[in-house]
């Protein structure tokens, strides 16, 4: 059985791979692993089947510190570290070398940062689908936000320019306002926001009672920067939180996931101080509204109540002087019929005195022995009735011009 060395093997494969790829070729894959030492960048490079998590291939890469140097210079900082994260879709231009030691190797020498913003927005376009579909854009702005927003929590990285930013703004404010907030530290780019957000969304949880809204902020960056805050479950998570949760994620015209989903998305961390402000102004004004409504409404009452006191008064002036002015003209009227009246009384008493006296006069005896009638006595006493009356007895009958003496019989 004839062999070969090793050596001769990794040269045989080496001259393989010269003569089949002359030139470098673009690539596409997904980082697995990242590490950098003396400028050079380590890549492990892993392509994966859809909707699966094992790799189909694999691959290590190396940019040298003169490519770093060359593509960070062509892409900008922001860029270059936004692309080189665990996780990153990319497509690399390699050359593909082969060392009898060191096996096989692909040198990057450019980048396309194209191909994984079209990527991201790829699979942003396939959340925002989903996130529509489960109801959840906007769902955190039907949380109604309390009248006054000052103890806030805030999830940010320490170190973040935007954070110092919006401390600044809130601190140095001209109304007067204090705020309480608190920092619940967290990544705010690269693979490790979605993990950390989540963790301190519940640590804020816990401590819910104790705040009045919570704010997600980050300072300005690249837009592949932004690919953490596109993610289902921080969106989800969001979405359902129970306090009002305000983004201010530091960009101009792009919008993430994690904006569509929040109660309130602001451009930069100063606007959402601003934001904070200007709602804690709108209600001190609504007081100051309602202190001056309030101010009117006394003053209108007062004045009301003061027309009515001096009208009571000038009443209680006048109309005892009237009800005077009256009684003295009934008296007046009064002591000047009263003569009249006495004498209409008088003659009207002597009319009917002098009636009765006809009366009398009719009914007396005289008058009724002069009217024909007889008065008939026994022993003196006038007889009422026929049964008083007995046989054989003596009568005595007066008429008006004699009297008479009679026997029964």
């Amino acid at each position: 059985m004839q062999a070969i060395s090793l050596f001769e093997l990794q040269s045989f494969l080496r001259q393989v791979v010269a003569l089949n790829f002359p030139d470098a070729l673009w690539v596409r894959c997904e980082i697995a692993q990242l590490s950098q030492s003396r400028g050079h960048v380590y890549l492990e490079l892993v392509e994966k089947a859809e909707n699966e998590n094992e790799p189909t291939a694999q691959a290590s890469a190396v940019i040298w510190q003169s490519a770093q140097r060359r593509l960070q210079s062509k892409l900008g900082a922001a860029n270059w570290k936004a692309l080189l994260q665990v996780g990153a879709e990319v497509l690399l231009r390699v050359k593909v070398e082969h060392h009898e030691r060191y096996g096989l190797k692909l040198m990057v020498d450019d980048i396309d940062p194209s191909y994984t913003l079209g990527k991201l927005e790829q699979r942003r376009r396939q959340l925002y689908e989903q996130l529509k579909q489960q109801g959840l854009l906007g769902k955190n702005g039907d949380l109604p936000l309390r009248p006054v927003l000052q103890r806030i929590a805030v999830i940010s990285s320490e170190t973040a320019a935007g954070f110092q930013d919006f401390l600044q703004h809130l601190g140095e404010n001209v109304y007067g306002y204090t705020f309480k907030s608190s920092l619940f530290p967290a990544a705010m780019q690269g693979a490790l926001v979605e993990t950390e957000v989540l963790k301190q969304l519940l640590a804020i949880q816990r401590r819910i009672a104790g705040f009045d809204a919570v704010v997600l902020i980050r300072g300005g960056g690249a837009k592949l920067d932004l690919a953490g805050f596109d993610s289902l479950a921080l969106c989800e998570a969001i979405a359902k939180f129970p306090l009002p949760i305000l983004t201010g994620i530091g960009h101009d015209v792009d919008e993430t996931l994690v904006d569509l989903v929040a109660h309130t998305a602001l451009k930069t961390p100063t606007a959402v101080a601003d934001y904070l402000l200007q709602h804690n102004l709108h209600f001190e004004s609504q007081l100051l509204e309602l202190s001056q409504f309030l101010r009117y409404q006394a003053a209108e009452s007062f004045h009301a109540a003061e027309l009515q006191l001096s009208t009571c008064i000038q009443s209680l002036q006048t109309i005892p002087q009237l009800i005077l002015a009256r009684q003295q003209d009934k008296l007046q009227r009064i002591a000047a019929e009263l003569p009249l009246v006495a004498r209409y009384q008088q003659r009207e008493q002597v009319q009917k005195i002098e009636q009765l006296e006809q009366i009398c006069q009719l009914l007396s005896i005289e008058g009724t022995l002069q009217r024909g009638f007889a008065l008939v006595s026994k022993n003196g006493k006038p007889v009422a009735s026929a049964q008083e009356i007995m046989a054989d007895e003596s009568l005595e009958i007066e008429f008006r011009d004699g009297v008479i003496q009679s026997k029964v019989k």
